[in-house]
């Protein structure tokens, strides 16, 4: 047999042997989603969180080829909601839309059934929301100091609502009652959907909610906004002030929101989750949902999100242990 001869005989075996070995490969890698997806909100429906997840789910039902079903777990400030999916089988079918809050419990519940930097595995922070100081339009102040003086002239008197203990909005509540030496009551709900409900008909006073459950209101005048809580102003409200810009000195809190899994979820499934997850939200479809609602969309890595979820942990320990925090 000559050389070309021999060549020829060897390029037959390789083609007659490739399907076999891309077939062994495709059965060595586990077929996921194999089932709809679950996506847990641990809030009730209505809210920030809840919106997020929908435009969320949406778009990857379409990429991964299964229903990202929405499911709401609310209470105990998130956590019942986290510890589910931190429980759950790390199959890659159950998942969790987490959010700041989640760093903050920590600091404030004295014992978790779970440990949120180590149970759950971060996906991708999807979006960050400003949170804004808001009054019922009925409300006599117009701006931060005329509700700083209705404060101080009824000590007690007025309540301010969150969404649960251990929240970012909590936090906010807290730290705004201690900075203008101001005495309110809080009141913890199970999400925005409620406390809009309570706030739009008089029962509380204000809120620190996040800017998407309230700007519909903002902007049909049946809730006035005074000052958003971050460092710089909101891209759904360029004429409201920030705190620091209303003269308290020390806020910059926002909300972010991001996906994460139980811990042992198989690395491939991460990685493809975070992948598509990305991929839906830098599209335009998706940007053009957050600039509606008040978002800003973020989309980053797994280790970007780790890192984040990381700094924000030590960061808030510190604002509950300075502010005294503590569960109502």
């Amino acid at each position: 047999m000559n050389n070309a001869s021999r060549i020829r005989r060897r390029l037959l075996q390789v083609a007659t042997l490739a399907p076999l070995a891309w077939s062994g490969l495709a059965m060595a890698q586990p077929a996921w989603p194999t089932k709809p997806i679950s996506l847990i909100v641990p809030f009730a429906a209505g809210g920030t969180t809840d919106v997020l997840a929908r435009a969320l789910a949406d778009r990857l039902s379409q990429s991964l080829g299964q229903p990202v079903v929405v499911e709401s777990k609310p209470g105990a400030g998130a956590t019942i909601g986290a510890d589910y999916v931190a429980k759950a089988r790390p199959d890659g079918h159950t998942l969790l839309m987490g959010a700041v809050h989640h760093t903050i419990a920590p600091s404030v519940y004295k014992s978790l059934p779970y440990d949120f930097s180590k149970d759950l595995a971060p996906i991708t922070t999807v979006a960050m929301v400003p949170n804004v100081l808001v009054v019922n339009a009925g409300t006599a102040a117009k701006n931060v100091n005329e509700l700083v003086a209705l404060l101080k002239a009824s000590p007690g008197k007025f309540s301010y609502g969150s969404n649960g203990n251990g929240t970012a909005q909590h936090l906010i509540g807290t730290q705004f009652e201690q900075s203008t030496a101001t005495s309110f009551i809080h009141v913890p709900y199970r999400g925005s959907g409620p406390l809009a409900t309570d706030l739009l008909g008089g029962q509380i006073l204000m809120s620190f909610d996040t800017v998407t459950p309230v700007l519909p209101h903002i902007k049909a005048g049946k809730l006035r906004a005074l000052a958003v809580t971050t460092a710089k102003r909101s891209g759904a409200l360029p004429d409201v002030p920030t705190l620091e810009e209303a003269g308290l000195k020390g806020f910059d809190i926002g909300t972010w929101f991001g996906v994460l899994a139980p811990a042992a979820t198989p690395p491939e499934i991460l990685s493809r989750l975070n992948a598509e997850a990305v991929k839906v939200i830098q599209s335009p479809e998706f940007r053009a949902r957050m600039a509606e609602i008040g978002a800003e969309p973020i989309g980053n890595s797994r280790e970007q999100m780790a890192q984040q979820i990381a700094n924000d942990t030590v960061r808030f320990a510190k604002l509950v242990k300075d502010g005294k925090v503590t569960i109502d």
